[in-house]
């Protein structure tokens, strides 16, 4: 409730509630679905998440590379899966290993079943190599917290200064790879469909947070339309802004 009171302040308490339960519905629902996932097949995946394909095989098409930043999104589990057979890049996805070996060997199992390639967070610039010379698409969760405050992004979000890691950005700036941007929204109880939105095709003509700062107004637009999709049961606004961190990008 305090998330939603930072991101909705204009809105009533009662309205505040109201987003709350669906949030907490559709968390319920994601944690079922993983459980069916285990034994879902492709048909049954292609059936329950759906999207138009178009922009990231126009890529490969051209021989292009590409990044997918996309956020807490209600069914992200469900939609590793489906993009993974859908889009004609080999698709890299960014996880971060759980603590648990027991539950962390049998996400890794669900969530490669359809050809998706995982690398550690915590291993990252080394897991990436063996693909250097391969055309891939790359998911990266980028409203993640950052670890270190200090080495990060900071934007106005919501109304408060709010940090974003910087890594999406310096590796598509670095290889002026393609980034795009991801939403998923909810048709209904079980169903759902991803939109791909181009986010910037030449990354290495930006400035320094450019790209981050457009994301993050993707993030928000997408939020404000559908805030019960986003993972509010995290600490979003977990640090506090000091001038050490450096200026805050407007």
């Amino acid at each position: 409730m305090g998330n939603l009171l930072q991101a909705f302040p204009e809105k009533t308490e009662q309205e505040r509630k109201k987003i709350a339960k669906q949030f907490y519905l559709n968390f319920t629902d994601n944690f079922i679905e993983v459980i069916k996932l285990v034994s879902a097949s492709p048909a049954f995946i292609n059936k329950h998440f759906t999207g138009d394909y178009s922009l990231p095989d126009k890529l490969f098409d051209e021989g292009k590379k590409c990044q997918f930043l996309l956020a807490h999104n209600f069914n992200w589990e469900l939609g590793c899966l489906a993009v993974a057979q859908n889009i004609k890049h080999l698709f890299l996805v960014v996880y971060m290993p759980i603590g648990t070996k027991a539950f962390d060997k049998i996400f890794m199992k669900v969530r490669t079943k359809t050809g998706a390639e995982l690398l550690p967070a915590t291993d990252m610039r080394n897991a990436i190599i063996p693909y250097r010379n391969k055309l891939y698409g790359l998911a990266l969760v980028a409203d993640q917290n950052p670890g270190y405050p200090k080495s990060a992004y900071w934007l106005n979000f919501f109304g408060k200064p709010t940090p974003f890691v910087k890594g999406p950005e310096s590796g598509a700036r670095r290889g002026n790879t393609p980034v795009v941007f991801c939403k998923i929204i909810k048709l209904k109880r079980g169903y759902y469909k991803i939109f791909f939105e181009m986010g910037e095709e030449h990354p290495a003509n930006t400035q320094p947070g450019e790209l981050t700062k457009k994301y993050t107004a993707f993030l928000g637009n997408f939020i404000k339309e559908y805030p019960e999709m986003w993972l509010w049961s995290h600490r979003r606004w977990k640090w506090e802004w000091n001038p050490e961190y450096g200026e805050v990008i407007n």
